[in-house]
């Protein structure tokens, strides 16, 4: 997801959340000592830096035992994130307090490695969204529920060396968290890669990104008229996420060619209100904006709809 601001639509989970990560562990030099203000849990604190600036720190076992006031030992620190807004540290909270240690950990050192193969700077927000796709993934690998990336090949084609990072993070995930992940998350974990080093700040395609996904935003509120979308939460940016991919892919001219006909029919049957919803997004990008969606992204759009809406 890259993910550039969006100010004139709401502060969403895409336009607050901007992490500066300090790779390095604090010095026990100069500087000010980090206190525990709040215990996320053993290994997650809040505290304020020297600027005042509220942070999250995370080291193995760094809350175990803890209680606010008591200063931070700077040789459990493994990872600082700084973050500029309020509800952007609530959101990071909330994720961290659902995540393994281990998956955070793989998730820096993928990131790190990804910008070490690719030589260029990642958008910090890499750190919150991997994360919770790798989590997501594994469970979904433990329950049996495979997804296949309709994307696959052109993933490999089109963006081989991110895809190749790809590859190696799923080594790594094996080694961090004794799971094997089918190839396709490879190719998941790219398009993550390739939105973090997009930037399309000040740029028409932003403008044309923005406008777009706003209108299918409008859409979702008239057709359920009463219900708030609460665009703080995970599956709200999940949604921003994929419509941001899907943009993408109309920009450079790939689409999804893969179709699950049978599981769209169970979808029109299951969630009647959220495929209607999508009908009217269907119509409105033909009519508009001369795309077509092919079923498949029917259907995810259809399951994104049915989780935003859901209070």
């Amino acid at each position: 997801m890259v993910f550039f601001a969006y100010k004139n639509w709401g502060e969403s989970i895409a336009d607050v959340i901007f992490m500066t990560i300090a790779a390095n562990k604090l010095s026990k030099k100069g500087g000010k000592r980090l206190e525990i203000e709040k215990i996320i849990n053993n290994n997650i604190i809040r505290s304020s830096d020297d600027l005042n600036h509220e942070v999250l720190v995370m080291g193995c076992g760094i809350g175990y035992l803890k209680k606010i006031g008591m200063e931070i030992d700077p040789e459990k620190i493994d990872k600082i994130y700084r973050l500029q807004s309020k509800q952007a540290l609530s959101n990071l909270e909330t994720l961290f307090t659902g995540l393994p240690l281990a998956t955070i950990q793989a998730t820096n050192d993928i990131v790190e490695y990804a910008k070490t193969s690719l030589g260029t700077q990642l958008s910090d927000n890499i750190y919150l969204t991997l994360a919770d796709h790798i989590q997501f993934a594994i469970e979904r690998e433990k329950e049996g529920l495979i997804i296949k990336n309709a994307l696959l090949w052109e993933i490999k084609q089109f963006y081989h060396h991110e895809f190749m990072i790809g590859q190696e993070s799923l080594e790594i995930i094996q080694q961090k968290l004794k799971i094997n992940l089918p190839e396709d998350e490879a190719a998941f974990i790219a398009l993550h890669l390739v939105s973090a080093t997009q930037d399309y700040s000040g740029t028409s395609q932003a403008k044309q990104t923005m406008t777009m996904i706003k209108q299918v935003l409008s859409i979702i509120k008239y057709h359920f008229i009463g219900i708030e979308l609460d665009e703080h939460s995970l599956h709200y940016d999940r949604f921003i996420t994929h419509m941001k991919f899907f943009i993408q892919r109309v920009f450079s001219g790939n689409e999804i060619k893969d179709d699950d006909a049978d599981f769209l029919v169970m979808l029109k049957q299951k969630y009647k209100e959220e495929y209607l919803c999508t009908l009217k997004i269907y119509d409105h990008f033909l009519k508009h904006h001369n795309i077509h969606l092919t079923n498949d992204e029917v259907m995810y759009l259809t399951i994104h709809i049915r989780r935003i809406t859901q209070n």
